[in-house]
């Protein structure tokens, strides 16, 4: 029998006359016919009910009490039928948002299920798990006997940064190395960082070698090779196993959740193992994205709590589009090349003012069409890093004064203006320089 068909022969339940007939099955299939010629005996009175009692009598004996005994469908053989689902026609929901899940109430069964055993995963792949401090710290000890490693509290990953303000805090605090960019050096010897280039910074923690307690005579041992004490059963803890917990606790306060664990093998040794990452949050210690606890209502294509936050569920969502806030190339920054900041005389002479210091203190032209600016000047001017000031000089009668004031760039500053007016004409004016994309 061909395993992509369900077979039923001789059915004669009702007013069917011995008929035999294949269904394909994963198949949309519509029975259809004159009143009374038997399309409901067929379907439900025949596929549906033999499919439901072979179910019930695959449960246990205490189960099958509470469900009675199902009578057989009067039909000779039924092959390839699974488990099955009967929707009531008089019984359905008029609801157009109604699916074969809800209607029949598996829908709640299956968001129950997935929300207590469910792994989840970031967009990149990566399962996303909770891990204790002890169990970090018991992954780590087994490890090889004589391992040397490096705990790592992550302070940036991938991000621009000149990094000057956070080696500055780590040394405030007592830590004595950092590693840039994959490097180990001391603090006060880090280097000037490009600011316009992406960095990532660990604090060293600790430097920690894998010592296991020494075995009783005749001790069994763990399959990391640790010993066992014979007479509680349990792995004889490790002499520095504290000292490594605290190590990883401060890792992750640090690290905000996130700790490493790297090799610190000499130069001429291949490292013993691969760099590892532990998270004692429900989050991705590879790429940092982060959800709540799973809820039965994170699956549920009606609620808000499981749909993305970024489109809400849509599946598209609105950004601020570069062709349209530079239209024109060929302007200069002083000619309004950027065209939002342009618009009102009264805030566009106040913008200048900013965007002339900023040019001046990169170095860059205030009066060069936008199209021969460099690219990380573009980027700069659209996206500036955070908390980026720039100092503004200005005239008046007693002589000349400086002051600071920030720059966040003009898409950040158009996004939080977005964000936060209530104003639907404010929205409909920003949306002229926005673009729909894929979420």
């Amino acid at each position: 029998m061909p395993q992509d068909q369900i077979v039923v022969r001789g059915a004669r339940e009702h007013n069917l006359k011995d008929i035999t007939v294949a269904f394909p099955r994963d198949r949309l299939v519509v029975i259809t016919g004159l009143s009374g010629s038997g399309k409901s005996s067929l379907a439900f009175d025949t596929i549906y009910a033999e499919g439901q009692r072979r179910y019930v009598e695959s449960l246990s004996a205490y189960a099958r009490q509470f469900l009675g005994q199902m009578e057989k469908p009067d039909v000779d053989q039924i092959d390839g039928l699974s488990p099955a689902i009967s929707i009531d026609q008089k019984g359905a929901s008029r609801n157009p948002r109604s699916t074969v899940g809800t209607v029949t109430e598996i829908y709640d069964h299956l968001r129950l299920l997935f929300a207590r055993i469910g792994v989840p995963h970031c967009p990149n792949g990566h399962a996303i798990e909770r891990q204790t401090i002890q169990q970090i710290v018991d992954q780590v000890l087994a490890l090889p006997e004589g391992t040397r490693l490096l705990v790592l509290g992550p302070l940036v990953k991938d991000r621009k940064t000149e990094g000057d303000r956070i080696f500055e805090a780590a040394a405030k605090q007592g830590f004595v190395r950092v590693r840039v960019d994959g490097e180990i050096v001391d603090v006060g010897d880090a280097p000037t960082l490009d600011k316009y280039k992406r960095h990532s910074i660990e604090v060293v923690v600790d430097r920690y070698v894998i010592r296991h307690a020494k075995a009783p005579e005749g001790a069994a041992r763990a399959p990391d090779g640790r010993p066992i004490d014979p007479e509680s059963g349990r792995v004889i803890p490790d002499p520095d196993a504290a000292r490594l917990a605290d190590s990883i606790e401060t890792a992750l306060r640090l690290g905000e959740g996130v700790v490493l664990i790297a090799p610190a093998a000499r130069d001429d040794e291949s490292p013993p193992f691969e760099e590892r990452r532990y998270s004692e949050r429900y989050s991705c210690p590879y790429d940092g994205f982060t959800i709540d606890d799973l809820e039965p209502r994170n699956f549920s294509f009606n609620s808000p709590h499981g749909a993305c936050p970024a489109c809400t569920g849509l599946g598209t969502k609105l950004e601020f589009e570069p062709d349209l806030l530079i239209p024109d190339r060929s302007k200069s920054l002083r000619g309004g090349a950027l065209a939002p900041w342009s618009r009102n005389p009264m805030d566009a002479s106040w913008r200048l003012k900013i965007l002339e210091a900023v040019s001046e203190s990169h170095g860059w032209s205030f009066d060069a069409p936008m199209r021969d600016l460099p690219p990380e000047a573009i980027e700069y001017l659209l996206r500036a890093p955070k908390d980026e000031r720039v100092v503004i000089a200005y005239r008046h009668d007693r002589g000349e004064n400086t002051y600071q004031t920030a720059f966040e760039g003009l898409v950040t500053n158009l996004e939080r203006r977005y964000r936060e007016t209530d104003s639907e004409y404010v929205k409909t004016e920003l949306e002229k320089f926005m673009v729909a994309r894929p979420c």
